[in-house]
């Protein structure tokens, strides 16, 4: 269904296009969101398709696309992170993994949270004592690291153990993410009982050790009582404004951690259809477990369980009707669910509160202000300036709409000319209409980052628009910041627990974080890549003759042309080429 400016209002299927259709053109609507929906409705696209299954794909490949406003979207679409063990390698490692998973090798997953990778990673290392080093670093050691030392390794790097004992320990390991528990147990128990029978007795304690640590770690991870699949549980809470499905991770019948999801529609609170809308679109789109778990009955079910099973090659359920270890695990998702919506409602209470605040603070209660942006700096010394931009609306931090800008400036650390010049690319923008216009413009700094950020705006014909610059104050310290405005002589002063102030604060340290962590991207990127990898034609043997014959690249960039050309492989105009690369 689609607006006026042709935009895409509404996604669905039918199995009877014309029953489906003809339900919205009814004079009175059950729903208020059909209401509003047939509103703004001026035309309607078919597509038809050859089975249901297509149909459902056709639809979640639309919403992925098109997000319109009146389908069930999620806002956050990040993928999960697993484990992965290189299983090819002689030695392999166990190591985090975001992405997609075409490596040789195990994955284990998906995990939470970071957090949760990182703990099971931690808990792996002092039961299995396996590398988690890189493979440059595991190939260039001439004598073990501090893991070795803290027993946190065995040194397979240095040949402290054989292929086969390390084998023995990656196998346990693997076991113990399969969650064979009792296996892995009893083969510590044979290996321990065959050192000991050999008189190994430090190899014998190290394995008692490591089945006392593994019984620690089992009773920390909630272990079901019985063997189970693993399976996603799915809680569901409404206040007819916010909604929250929160997914719970079991894995091998431990419970691995939650995350919350917030579905993002207009007018829809029937939970079933938000549900079937969530489940749609998160699970189309990434790995799915053998079973997932509903608080209600969902229209597509059944379809859904076709299509998904044909996807990931296995047999996946979806259930509603559970007792047992799985009604304890509904709860748990439900209460979870619920405690996240009271969570969100608090956070939008608040930000809703700032925002108002900042209003008054500003005298703009009449316009009223909805989204913030600021700008901020970032280099050192000069090198590799990154701006940011950042941006907050009554809903809190708007992700999608964040922007780096890499800057290459005449004058290296001039602030003010980096400000100058990532704020006329992004205005630019904004008269064209390309970008939407925020009700008030914050800049990190002083007086003189408010000049050249008014600079900007009168010149591109936006000097009406509210600039705020925000100053760190003498103290420099938080409560203390000076806000700077336009035609005032004297800093706008604030309480320091004025909920205008922390909203300011908070979007400060947002455009400061985004900022820094870009410039320490670009940064780390110059000083690990060599000015001679972007000369074309000089491929890496040359390289590496280059720096052997003159000793590195202070030598190569002393030397004359008829000094390059004497090095193998280099003629007269790939000479000519370093040279001129090298001294502009």
């Amino acid at each position: 269904m689609l607006d006026a400016k042709h935009n895409v209002l509404y996604v669905g299927k039918a199995s009877d296009l014309k029953k489906r259709v003809a339900s919205y053109f009814q004079r009175t609507q059950a729903s208020p969101k059909t209401a509003a929906l047939m509103q703004l409705v001026r035309n309607v696209e078919v597509t038809v398709t050859n089975t249901e299954a297509e149909a459902l794909l056709l639809e979640y490949n639309l919403i992925k696309k098109h997000r319109p406003r009146y389908n069930v979207t999620l806002r956050d679409d990040k993928s999960y992170p697993y484990i992965y063990v290189s299983t090819n390698h002689r030695f392999p490692r166990l190591q985090f993994h975001r992405g997609a998973r075409k490596g040789k090798g195990r994955y284990f997953g998906p995990y939470p949270s970071t957090g949760a990778v990182r703990q099971t990673l931690n808990d792996l290392q002092k039961l299995f004592m396996v590398r988690q080093c890189q493979d440059s670093f595991f190939r260039n050691r001439s004598r073990p690291c501090l893991q070795y030392q803290i027993k946190r390794c065995t040194g397979p790097c240095v040949g402290l153990i054989s292929q086969q004992q390390y084998a023995a320990d990656i196998a346990a390991a693997i076991d113990f993410l399969d969650g064979r528990n009792q296996a892995v147990v009893a083969a510590f128990v044979a290996r321990m009982e065959a050192a000991a029978a050999e008189q190994e007795y430090e190899q014998a304690a190290r394995f008692r050790d490591q089945v006392a640590r593994l019984k620690e770690v089992e009773a920390r991870q909630l272990v079901s009582r019985a063997t189970c699949k693993d399976l996603d549980v799915l809680g569901f809470a409404s206040n007819g404004a916010m909604h929250v499905v929160t997914v719970l991770f079991i894995r091998n019948g431990a419970v691995l951690g939650s995350h919350d999801h917030h579905p993002r529609l207009a007018g829809e609170i029937d939970p079933a259809r938000i549900l079937n809308g969530f489940v749609a679109q998160y699970y189309l789109g990434r790995d799915v477990p053998a079973e997932i778990i509903l608080n209600a009955q969902i229209e597509d079910a059944g379809l859904l369980q076709q299509e998904l099973s044909a996807r990931v090659g296995h047999k996946v359920a979806i259930r509603h009707r559970v007792r047992g270890d799985r009604q304890r695990w509904l709860t748990m998702a439900q209460t979870n669910a619920e405690q996240g919506l009271n969570q969100l409602v608090a956070s939008n209470a608040t930000l809703q509160r700032q925002f108002a605040a900042l209003a008054t603070a500003l005298r703009a209660e009449d316009d009223g202000i909805q989204r913030l942006e600021c700008f901020d700096v970032s280099h050192t010394a000069g090198e590799a300036t990154v701006a940011s931009c950042v941006v907050f609306t009554s809903a809190g931090p708007l992700k999608s709409d964040y922007r780096r800008f890499n800057l290459t400036l005449a004058d290296a650390g001039d602030d003010y000319a980096a400000l100058a010049e990532a704020l006329r690319r992004r205005y630019v923008r904004v008269k064209k209409g390309e970008v939407p216009l925020p009700d008030v413009l914050f800049v990190d700094g002083g007086k003189g980052q408010l000049s050249a950020a008014m600079s900007v705006l009168e010149e591109l014909e936006l000097g009406w628009l509210r600039v705020v610059a925000v100053a760190k104050g003498r103290a420099r310290k938080a409560g203390a910041e000076q806000l700077f405005v336009p035609g005032r002589s004297t800093p706008l002063a604030l309480a320091a627990d004025s909920p205008a102030l922390l909203l300011v604060q908070q979007l400060r340290d947002e455009a400061h974080r985004f900022a820094i962590s870009g410039h320490r991207q670009r940064r780390a990127k110059a000083r690990t890549t060599s000015r001679l990898e972007e000369i074309p034609g000089l491929g890496p043997k040359k390289r590496r003759e280059l720096l052997r014959q003159f000793g590195g690249l202070q030598g190569v960039i002393g030397a004359g042309i008829d000094d390059l050309v004497k090095v193998r492989g280099i003629g007269r105009s790939l000479a000519e080429s370093i040279y001129n690369e090298l001294h502009q």
